[in-house]
């Protein structure tokens, strides 16, 4: 016979805290050299002229200027002008 009543697990199950994937910047910003635009995971958006993407999947600018997001053959292209 158990001494003690049964203490359930639901105290065990702790939500991890989310990782704030979206997008940093919208259409029209201005942004700087090296400023995340996005951060995703798998390529969802692309990156255009004076974007590129890093290992994460985050899409960063790579020069200053104005982002502009459109598409093309359904994928998502963000690019700075």
């Amino acid at each position: 016979m158990s001494t003690h009543k049964q203490g359930g697990k639901a105290s065990q199950h702790v939500s991890p805290a989310g990782k704030r994937l979206e997008m940093k910047v919208s259409n029209g910003e201005e942004v700087g050299a090296g400023e995340i635009l996005i951060r995703q995971r798998g390529t969802k958006f692309h990156a255009g002229s004076g974007a590129k993407k890093g290992r994460d999947h985050t899409i960063f600018s790579l020069i200053k200027g104005k982002v502009k997001v459109s598409q093309k053959y359904g994928k998502g292209i963000i690019s700075v002008n």
